[in-house]
Protein backbone atom coordinates (compact mmCIF):
# COMPACT_ATOMS: atom_id res chain seq x y z
CA UNK A 1 0.00 0.00 0.00
CA UNK A 2 1.68 3.68 -0.78
CA UNK A 3 2.27 5.77 1.57
CA UNK A 4 -0.41 8.12 0.91
CA UNK A 5 -2.93 5.96 1.04
CA UNK A 6 -2.42 5.49 4.53
CA UNK A 7 -2.31 9.00 5.52
CA UNK A 8 -5.34 9.06 3.94
CA UNK A 9 -6.74 5.79 6.30
CA UNK A 10 -4.87 7.39 9.31
CA UNK A 11 -6.73 11.16 9.00
CA UNK A 12 -10.15 8.43 9.01
CA UNK A 13 -9.05 6.31 11.79
CA UNK A 14 -8.57 9.65 13.85
CA UNK A 15 -11.98 11.36 12.89
CA UNK A 16 -13.82 7.74 13.89
CA UNK A 17 -11.53 7.71 17.41
CA UNK A 18 -12.64 11.13 17.82
CA UNK A 19 -16.59 10.46 16.79
CA UNK A 20 -16.53 7.77 19.02
CA UNK A 21 -15.30 10.10 22.13
CA UNK A 22 -11.54 8.81 22.47
CA UNK A 23 -9.77 11.68 24.34
CA UNK A 24 -8.74 13.67 21.83
CA UNK A 25 -4.82 13.38 22.55
CA UNK A 26 -5.39 9.46 23.25
CA UNK A 27 -6.33 9.81 19.67
CA UNK A 28 -3.58 11.59 18.01
CA UNK A 29 -0.76 10.06 19.64
CA UNK A 30 -2.00 6.48 18.79
CA UNK A 31 -2.94 7.28 15.38
CA UNK A 32 0.55 9.01 15.08
CA UNK A 33 2.31 6.23 16.08
CA UNK A 34 0.81 3.42 14.55
CA UNK A 35 0.55 5.08 11.32
CA UNK A 36 4.19 6.02 11.22
CA UNK A 37 5.13 2.40 12.29
CA UNK A 38 3.10 1.06 9.07
CA UNK A 39 4.43 3.79 6.42
CA UNK A 40 8.14 3.51 8.06
CA UNK A 41 8.63 0.50 10.47
CA UNK A 42 8.94 0.35 14.16
CA UNK A 43 12.43 1.44 15.32
CA UNK A 44 11.99 4.75 13.35
CA UNK A 45 8.28 5.15 14.89
CA UNK A 46 9.23 4.39 19.06
CA UNK A 47 12.83 6.91 18.08
CA UNK A 48 10.09 9.72 16.51
CA UNK A 49 7.70 8.38 19.91
CA UNK A 50 10.56 8.99 22.06
CA UNK A 51 11.90 12.04 21.04
CA UNK A 52 8.99 14.44 20.12
CA UNK A 53 7.82 14.50 24.27
CA UNK A 54 11.37 15.53 25.07
CA UNK A 55 11.36 18.47 22.20
CA UNK A 56 8.33 19.70 23.26
CA UNK A 57 9.07 19.48 26.89
CA UNK A 58 12.74 21.55 26.90
CA UNK A 59 11.30 23.95 23.99
CA UNK A 60 11.35 27.60 25.36
CA UNK A 61 8.62 28.41 23.21
CA UNK A 62 6.28 26.35 25.37
CA UNK A 63 6.44 28.03 28.29
CA UNK A 64 4.52 31.40 27.18
CA UNK A 65 1.28 28.74 27.50
CA UNK A 66 1.63 28.28 31.36
CA UNK A 67 2.52 31.72 32.45
CA UNK A 68 -0.33 33.33 30.26
CA UNK A 69 -2.56 30.58 32.02
CA UNK A 70 -1.35 31.50 35.40
CA UNK A 71 -1.92 35.24 34.71
CA UNK A 72 -5.72 34.77 33.92
CA UNK A 73 -6.29 32.92 36.81
CA UNK A 74 -4.87 34.87 39.43
CA UNK A 75 -6.63 37.96 37.99
CA UNK A 76 -9.63 35.78 38.16
CA UNK A 77 -9.17 35.59 41.80
CA UNK A 78 -8.46 38.62 42.08
CA UNK A 79 -11.31 40.25 41.85
CA UNK A 80 -10.67 41.93 38.34
CA UNK A 81 -13.62 40.60 36.13
CA UNK A 82 -16.01 42.55 38.55
CA UNK A 83 -14.22 45.35 38.52
CA UNK A 84 -13.86 45.51 34.58
CA UNK A 85 -17.75 44.77 34.45
CA UNK A 86 -18.53 48.14 36.61
CA UNK A 87 -15.93 50.03 34.52
CA UNK A 88 -17.95 48.83 31.17
CA UNK A 89 -20.85 49.23 32.90
CA UNK A 90 -20.69 52.68 33.78
CA UNK A 91 -19.31 53.91 30.09
CA UNK A 92 -22.92 52.00 28.53
CA UNK A 93 -25.48 52.95 31.22
CA UNK A 94 -28.17 55.11 29.90
CA UNK A 95 -28.50 53.38 26.93
CA UNK A 96 -30.59 50.35 26.48
CA UNK A 97 -28.57 46.83 26.69
CA UNK A 98 -26.15 48.71 28.83
CA UNK A 99 -25.73 45.43 30.75
CA UNK A 100 -25.23 43.14 27.84
CA UNK A 101 -22.86 45.67 26.41
CA UNK A 102 -20.71 46.34 29.34
CA UNK A 103 -20.37 42.18 29.73
CA UNK A 104 -18.90 42.48 25.68
CA UNK A 105 -16.76 45.55 26.86
CA UNK A 106 -15.68 43.21 29.92
CA UNK A 107 -15.12 40.23 28.27
CA UNK A 108 -13.16 42.04 25.59
CA UNK A 109 -10.71 43.79 28.40
CA UNK A 110 -10.31 40.93 30.41
CA UNK A 111 -9.73 38.49 27.27
CA UNK A 112 -6.47 40.65 26.88
CA UNK A 113 -4.87 39.54 30.77
CA UNK A 114 -6.87 35.82 30.43
CA UNK A 115 -5.90 34.61 26.90
CA UNK A 116 -9.39 31.61 27.73
CA UNK A 117 -12.93 32.02 26.43
CA UNK A 118 -14.06 29.14 28.96
CA UNK A 119 -12.16 30.99 31.56
CA UNK A 120 -13.99 34.56 30.24
CA UNK A 121 -17.51 32.66 30.13
CA UNK A 122 -16.95 31.56 33.09
CA UNK A 123 -16.19 34.25 35.15
CA UNK A 124 -18.56 36.72 33.18
CA UNK A 125 -21.02 33.99 33.71
CA UNK A 126 -21.28 34.57 37.64
CA UNK A 127 -21.11 38.32 37.53
CA UNK A 128 -22.82 39.54 34.45
CA UNK A 129 -25.83 37.26 34.36
CA UNK A 130 -26.92 37.64 37.69
CA UNK A 131 -27.12 41.34 37.26
CA UNK A 132 -28.73 41.57 33.88
CA UNK A 133 -31.79 39.11 35.55
CA UNK A 134 -32.08 41.97 38.20
CA UNK A 135 -33.33 44.40 35.86
CA UNK A 136 -35.52 42.31 33.35
CA UNK A 137 -33.38 41.14 30.77
CA UNK A 138 -34.63 38.12 28.92
CA UNK A 139 -32.65 35.04 30.40
CA UNK A 140 -31.69 33.35 27.08
CA UNK A 141 -30.78 36.92 25.73
CA UNK A 142 -28.25 37.71 28.74
CA UNK A 143 -26.19 34.09 28.67
CA UNK A 144 -26.24 34.25 24.81
CA UNK A 145 -24.45 37.40 25.27
CA UNK A 146 -22.23 36.50 28.06
CA UNK A 147 -21.20 33.19 25.52
CA UNK A 148 -20.94 35.11 22.74
CA UNK A 149 -18.93 37.91 24.64
CA UNK A 150 -17.10 35.05 25.99
CA UNK A 151 -15.57 34.20 22.81
CA UNK A 152 -13.52 37.55 22.87
CA UNK A 153 -11.08 35.66 25.06
CA UNK A 154 -9.53 33.68 22.52
CA UNK A 155 -9.02 36.41 19.78
CA UNK A 156 -7.98 39.45 21.71
CA UNK A 157 -4.09 38.78 22.62
CA UNK A 158 -2.49 37.45 25.53
CA UNK A 159 -4.39 34.30 23.43
CA UNK A 160 -3.53 30.36 24.48
CA UNK A 161 -4.95 29.51 20.71
CA UNK A 162 -2.90 31.34 19.07
CA UNK A 163 0.07 30.51 21.04
CA UNK A 164 -0.86 26.94 20.11
CA UNK A 165 -1.43 28.11 16.61
CA UNK A 166 2.21 29.57 16.44
CA UNK A 167 3.83 26.16 17.52
CA UNK A 168 1.94 24.01 15.40
CA UNK A 169 2.21 26.28 12.29
CA UNK A 170 5.88 28.10 13.15
CA UNK A 171 4.60 31.02 12.49
CA UNK A 172 5.85 34.07 14.67
CA UNK A 173 3.43 34.91 18.06
CA UNK A 174 4.26 38.34 18.14
CA UNK A 175 2.99 38.67 14.22
CA UNK A 176 0.05 36.78 15.65
CA UNK A 177 -1.17 38.94 18.35
CA UNK A 178 -0.58 42.40 16.46
CA UNK A 179 -2.34 40.40 13.88
CA UNK A 180 -5.15 39.89 16.29
CA UNK A 181 -5.90 42.58 17.84
CA UNK A 182 -7.25 45.29 15.03
CA UNK A 183 -10.14 42.03 14.33
CA UNK A 184 -10.27 41.34 17.98
CA UNK A 185 -11.55 44.94 18.63
CA UNK A 186 -13.76 44.59 15.63
CA UNK A 187 -15.26 41.76 16.96
CA UNK A 188 -16.46 43.58 20.31
CA UNK A 189 -17.76 46.50 18.04
CA UNK A 190 -19.56 43.99 15.85
CA UNK A 191 -21.53 42.38 19.12
CA UNK A 192 -22.33 46.15 20.47
CA UNK A 193 -24.24 46.99 17.38
CA UNK A 194 -25.65 43.80 17.62
CA UNK A 195 -26.89 44.07 21.01
CA UNK A 196 -28.14 47.39 19.98
CA UNK A 197 -30.17 46.18 16.69
CA UNK A 198 -31.42 43.33 18.96
CA UNK A 199 -32.73 45.36 21.26
CA UNK A 200 -34.11 48.63 19.56
CA UNK A 201 -36.37 45.70 17.06
CA UNK A 202 -37.55 44.27 20.55
CA UNK A 203 -36.91 46.50 23.87
CA UNK A 204 -38.88 43.81 26.46
CA UNK A 205 -35.83 41.91 26.22
CA UNK A 206 -33.28 44.32 27.87
CA UNK A 207 -35.04 46.92 30.08
CA UNK A 208 -33.36 50.52 30.02
CA UNK A 209 -30.90 50.73 33.48
CA UNK A 210 -30.73 54.03 34.55
CA UNK A 211 -27.87 55.99 34.03
CA UNK A 212 -24.92 56.56 36.16
CA UNK A 213 -23.58 60.03 37.59
CA UNK A 214 -20.41 61.15 36.60
CA UNK A 215 -19.11 60.85 39.56
CA UNK A 216 -19.65 57.13 39.76
CA UNK A 217 -18.60 56.61 36.26
CA UNK A 218 -14.99 57.99 37.35
CA UNK A 219 -15.32 56.11 40.49
CA UNK A 220 -15.80 52.51 38.65
CA UNK A 221 -13.03 53.65 36.45
CA UNK A 222 -10.05 53.91 38.62
CA UNK A 223 -10.02 50.23 39.05
CA UNK A 224 -8.93 49.92 35.57
CA UNK A 225 -5.15 50.66 36.12
CA UNK A 226 -4.80 46.64 36.88
CA UNK A 227 -5.75 46.23 33.49
CA UNK A 228 -3.68 48.80 31.48
CA UNK A 229 -0.90 47.41 33.96
CA UNK A 230 -1.25 43.90 32.36
CA UNK A 231 -2.04 44.89 28.84
CA UNK A 232 0.73 46.63 28.84
CA UNK A 233 3.45 43.89 30.29
CA UNK A 234 1.70 41.17 28.19
CA UNK A 235 0.89 43.00 25.02
CA UNK A 236 2.27 46.31 23.98
CA UNK A 237 5.55 45.26 25.52
CA UNK A 238 6.06 42.70 23.00
CA UNK A 239 5.31 45.18 20.61
CA UNK A 240 7.73 47.82 21.55
CA UNK A 241 10.37 45.04 21.52
CA UNK A 242 10.70 44.90 25.10
CA UNK A 243 10.12 41.66 25.70
CA UNK A 244 10.05 38.29 24.16
CA UNK A 245 6.40 36.65 24.27
CA UNK A 246 7.59 34.38 27.16
CA UNK A 247 9.66 37.06 29.01
CA UNK A 248 6.61 39.36 28.88
CA UNK A 249 3.97 36.03 29.85
CA UNK A 250 6.24 35.72 32.93
CA UNK A 251 6.52 39.40 33.99
CA UNK A 252 2.63 40.12 33.82
CA UNK A 253 2.34 36.42 35.60
CA UNK A 254 4.33 37.76 38.21
CA UNK A 255 2.71 41.04 38.48
CA UNK A 256 -0.98 39.89 38.84
CA UNK A 257 0.23 38.80 41.63
CA UNK A 258 1.92 41.47 43.08
CA UNK A 259 -1.52 43.39 42.20
CA UNK A 260 -3.69 40.73 43.80
CA UNK A 261 -1.74 40.66 47.13
CA UNK A 262 -1.14 44.53 47.00
CA UNK A 263 -4.30 44.88 46.61
CA UNK A 264 -5.33 41.90 49.51
CA UNK A 265 -7.58 41.26 46.74
CA UNK A 266 -5.59 37.88 46.36
CA UNK A 267 -5.11 35.04 49.21
CA UNK A 268 -2.30 32.58 49.61
CA UNK A 269 -5.25 29.50 49.03
CA UNK A 270 -6.18 31.72 45.85
CA UNK A 271 -2.81 31.64 44.68
CA UNK A 272 -2.40 28.06 45.60
CA UNK A 273 -5.57 27.82 43.50
CA UNK A 274 -4.36 29.19 40.82
CA UNK A 275 -1.20 27.55 40.56
CA UNK A 276 -3.22 24.36 40.69
CA UNK A 277 -5.62 25.24 37.56
CA UNK A 278 -2.64 26.39 35.72
CA UNK A 279 -0.67 22.69 36.28
CA UNK A 280 -4.22 20.96 35.45
CA UNK A 281 -4.95 22.95 32.18
CA UNK A 282 -1.44 22.96 31.24
CA UNK A 283 -0.91 19.57 31.67
CA UNK A 284 -4.32 18.74 29.26
CA UNK A 285 -3.11 20.68 26.67
CA UNK A 286 0.42 19.70 26.63
CA UNK A 287 -0.62 16.09 26.42
CA UNK A 288 -3.00 17.12 23.29
CA UNK A 289 -0.18 19.03 21.70
CA UNK A 290 2.62 16.20 22.13
CA UNK A 291 -0.27 13.78 20.21
CA UNK A 292 -0.53 16.76 17.79
CA UNK A 293 2.88 16.62 17.17
CA UNK A 294 3.07 12.75 16.36
CA UNK A 295 -0.09 13.01 14.38
CA UNK A 296 2.18 15.89 12.54
CA UNK A 297 4.94 14.00 11.53
CA UNK A 298 3.03 10.76 10.10
CA UNK A 299 0.99 13.68 8.08
CA UNK A 300 5.13 15.03 6.66
CA UNK A 301 5.72 11.46 6.62
CA UNK A 302 2.53 10.45 4.04
CA UNK A 303 3.50 13.70 2.02
CA UNK A 304 -0.42 13.98 2.67
CA UNK A 305 -0.54 17.69 2.31
CA UNK A 306 1.27 17.27 -1.30
CA UNK A 307 -1.08 15.07 -2.26
CA UNK A 308 -4.11 17.26 -1.06
CA UNK A 309 -2.29 20.47 -3.37
CA UNK A 310 -2.18 17.68 -6.60
CA UNK A 311 -5.62 16.50 -6.14
CA UNK A 312 -7.19 20.27 -5.78
CA UNK A 313 -4.59 21.60 -8.77
CA UNK A 314 -6.60 19.09 -10.83
CA UNK A 315 -9.78 19.79 -9.24
CA UNK A 316 -9.07 23.40 -10.69
CA UNK A 317 -11.06 24.94 -7.70
CA UNK A 318 -9.86 28.65 -7.66
CA UNK A 319 -8.23 30.11 -4.14
CA UNK A 320 -11.08 31.41 -2.68
CA UNK A 321 -13.32 28.12 -3.64
CA UNK A 322 -10.55 26.32 -1.67
CA UNK A 323 -10.23 28.77 1.41
CA UNK A 324 -14.31 28.54 1.43
CA UNK A 325 -14.36 24.95 1.50
CA UNK A 326 -11.68 25.14 4.15
CA UNK A 327 -14.08 27.33 6.11
CA UNK A 328 -16.85 24.92 6.06
CA UNK A 329 -14.80 22.21 7.30
CA UNK A 330 -14.08 24.48 10.39
CA UNK A 331 -17.70 25.19 10.94
CA UNK A 332 -18.96 21.49 10.87
CA UNK A 333 -15.63 20.26 12.88
CA UNK A 334 -16.52 23.07 15.58
CA UNK A 335 -19.89 21.48 16.12
CA UNK A 336 -18.24 18.81 17.71
CA UNK A 337 -14.69 19.15 18.58
CA UNK A 338 -13.27 22.02 21.00
CA UNK A 339 -10.76 24.55 19.49
CA UNK A 340 -7.68 23.63 20.39
CA UNK A 341 -8.31 20.02 19.12
CA UNK A 342 -9.49 21.76 15.99
CA UNK A 343 -6.52 23.46 15.28
CA UNK A 344 -3.85 20.67 15.88
CA UNK A 345 -6.05 18.30 13.73
CA UNK A 346 -6.36 20.32 11.34
CA UNK A 347 -3.51 22.81 10.75
CA UNK A 348 -0.73 20.38 9.66
CA UNK A 349 -2.94 19.26 6.92
CA UNK A 350 -4.51 22.54 5.33
CA UNK A 351 -1.99 25.28 6.04
CA UNK A 352 0.40 23.71 3.22
CA UNK A 353 -2.57 24.01 0.85
CA UNK A 354 -3.39 27.46 1.93
CA UNK A 355 0.41 28.70 1.77
CA UNK A 356 0.62 27.34 -1.72
CA UNK A 357 -2.39 28.89 -2.94
CA UNK A 358 -1.40 31.55 -2.02
CA UNK A 359 -3.11 32.36 2.03
CA UNK A 360 -0.36 33.87 3.95
CA UNK A 361 0.20 32.01 7.65
CA UNK A 362 -0.54 34.40 9.95
CA UNK A 363 -4.23 35.71 8.22
CA UNK A 364 -5.06 32.10 8.69
CA UNK A 365 -3.88 31.93 12.46
CA UNK A 366 -6.67 34.62 12.72
CA UNK A 367 -9.39 33.57 10.47
CA UNK A 368 -8.95 29.99 12.10
CA UNK A 369 -9.26 31.46 15.65
CA UNK A 370 -12.08 33.69 14.22
CA UNK A 371 -13.63 30.67 13.22
CA UNK A 372 -13.07 28.98 16.41
CA UNK A 373 -15.47 31.51 17.99
CA UNK A 374 -18.21 30.01 16.12
CA UNK A 375 -17.27 26.73 17.04
CA UNK A 376 -17.79 27.58 20.30
CA UNK A 377 -21.05 29.23 20.32
CA UNK A 378 -22.72 26.47 17.73
CA UNK A 379 -24.79 23.81 18.84
CA UNK A 380 -24.71 21.42 19.19
CA UNK A 381 -21.50 21.58 21.18
CA UNK A 382 -20.70 25.32 21.66
CA UNK A 383 -18.14 24.74 24.95
CA UNK A 384 -18.87 28.03 26.13
CA UNK A 385 -22.72 27.60 26.14
CA UNK A 386 -22.26 24.37 28.12
CA UNK A 387 -20.25 26.23 30.57
CA UNK A 388 -22.79 29.13 31.31
CA UNK A 389 -25.71 26.38 31.56
CA UNK A 390 -23.66 24.03 33.75
CA UNK A 391 -23.52 27.84 35.91
CA UNK A 392 -26.84 28.36 35.43
CA UNK A 393 -28.81 24.97 35.14
CA UNK A 394 -32.17 26.88 35.48
CA UNK A 395 -32.03 28.54 32.12
CA UNK A 396 -32.44 26.03 29.23
CA UNK A 397 -29.41 24.93 26.66
CA UNK A 398 -31.75 25.67 23.86
CA UNK A 399 -32.87 29.13 25.16
CA UNK A 400 -28.84 30.30 25.28
CA UNK A 401 -28.46 28.91 21.92
CA UNK A 402 -31.24 31.05 20.87
CA UNK A 403 -29.80 34.06 22.50
CA UNK A 404 -26.23 33.30 20.87
CA UNK A 405 -27.67 32.97 16.88
CA UNK A 406 -27.72 36.86 16.67
CA UNK A 407 -23.85 36.82 17.75
CA UNK A 408 -23.08 34.03 15.61
CA UNK A 409 -23.92 36.71 12.70
CA UNK A 410 -21.43 39.47 13.56
CA UNK A 411 -18.97 36.32 13.55
CA UNK A 412 -19.69 35.71 9.42
CA UNK A 413 -19.53 39.25 8.65
CA UNK A 414 -16.09 39.75 10.62
CA UNK A 415 -15.15 36.34 8.59
CA UNK A 416 -16.17 37.93 5.29
CA UNK A 417 -14.48 41.26 6.34
CA UNK A 418 -11.44 39.38 6.90
CA UNK A 419 -11.66 37.74 3.32
CA UNK A 420 -12.49 40.90 1.60
CA UNK A 421 -10.06 43.11 3.76
CA UNK A 422 -6.53 40.85 4.02
CA UNK A 423 -5.13 44.07 5.39
CA UNK A 424 -7.60 43.85 8.63
CA UNK A 425 -5.21 41.33 10.12
CA UNK A 426 -1.55 41.94 8.36
CA UNK A 427 -1.68 46.14 8.77
CA UNK A 428 -0.40 46.29 12.53
CA UNK A 429 2.23 43.42 12.41
CA UNK A 430 3.61 45.05 9.10
CA UNK A 431 3.62 48.71 10.63
CA UNK A 432 5.14 47.40 14.21
CA UNK A 433 7.67 45.95 11.82
CA UNK A 434 7.34 42.42 13.68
Amino acid sequence: MSVEAIGFIGVAILLVAILIRIPIGLALSSVGLLGYAWADGWPKALKMFGTIPFELASAYSLSVVPLFILMGAVASRANMSRELFDAANAVFSGFRGALANATIGACAAFGAICGSSIATAATFSKVAIPEMRRYGYDEGFAAGAVASAGTLGILIPPSIILAIYAIVAEQSLPKLFAAALIPGLVLAALYVATVMIVTRMNPNIAPMVPSMPMIERVRAAKGLWKLATLFFLAVVGIYLGIFSPTEAAGVSAFVAILIGFGTRRLSWRGLLDSLMETAFATAMLFFIVVGAFMFSRFVVLTQLPTHLLNWVQAMGLSPLAILMSVIVLFILLGTFLEEVSTILITVPVLLPLLMKVGYDGIWFGIMVTVLATVGLISPPTGMTVFVIQAQNPEIPVTKIYRGTLPFLIADFVLIALLIAFPGMALWLPAALKL
